[in-house]
């Protein structure tokens, strides 16, 4: 293994599609969004899958230009999502929870990230029993507004925790190539794309992944 591995003092975690099982909820709470606004849909889920990872709100920004048309788009789809967590409709990946609690062992303070609003992403940890699972939850909100595949969520981890004492100390995993890309522009030591979710081994290679893993589950024994 490479020099790099050895010494991550701060692992940050995606949580949708990396820790996080949603079985396509995103799909189906943007088409409830897009169709709140009297949108067609179909025509737009090619981008939204391709920008699985972005902060939502960006996204919605690209998709209808003008503001407050976003805004409201990106209300709908927090309340859609809302609804489906509720409805029991998240679970773990398998491996997951294990996982952080072996990085945590090991002595790695570990940070969840997420594209979803402060409200969705406090509804899917409710719904996981994750709320006290780790220090440090953020969200787009948290590092100023800006989220993947800006580096800022992967620095205010950084900045907050005080776990590392350089960048090249942090692992970034996500199973997006704006996870990836947030990772790469943060400098960190360790950038892995898992295959649980949105996007495949050639595009998380193309974003510049150090590794690529089949899951989460498998990155305590990358980093030990």
């Amino acid at each position: 293994m490479t020099d790099t591995t050895s010494d991550i003092r701060l692992v940050v975690l995606d949580m949708a599609g990396t820790t996080v099982a949603d079985g396509g909820l995103v799909e189906q709470a943007f088409t409830a969004a897009a169709r709140h606004l009297g949108a067609e849909p179909d025509s737009m889920l090619d981008h939204v899958r391709a920008t699985m990872g972005e902060s939502k709100i960006s996204v919605f920004r690209h998709l209808f230009g003008e503001e407050a048309k976003a805004q409201q788009a990106n209300k709908a789809f927090e309340e859609a999502y809302a609804a489906l967590v509720d409805g029991g409709r998240v679970a773990a990946l398998p491996g997951a929870r294990e996982a952080i609690e072996e990085l945590k062992s090991q002595g790695r303070t570990v940070v969840l990230t997420t594209g979803f609003a402060r409200t969705t992403q406090d509804a899917i940890l409710a719904a996981l029993g994750w709320q006290d699972l780790v220090p440090l939850t953020l969200c787009p909100a948290d590092a100023g507004g800006r989220g993947r595949p800006y580096p800022d969520m992967v620095l205010t981890a950084f900045l907050r925790t005080a776990a590392a004492d350089g960048v090249r100390q942090i692992a970034v995993v996500g199973d997006t190539s704006y996870d990836v890309l947030s990772g790469v522009r943060a400098g960190a030591g360790v950038v892995a794309g898992v295959l649980t979710g949105a996007h495949d081994a050639v595009a998380l290679g193309s974003a510049g992944a150090t590794h690529v893993l089949k899951s989460v589950a498998q990155l305590p024994g990358v980093l030990a």
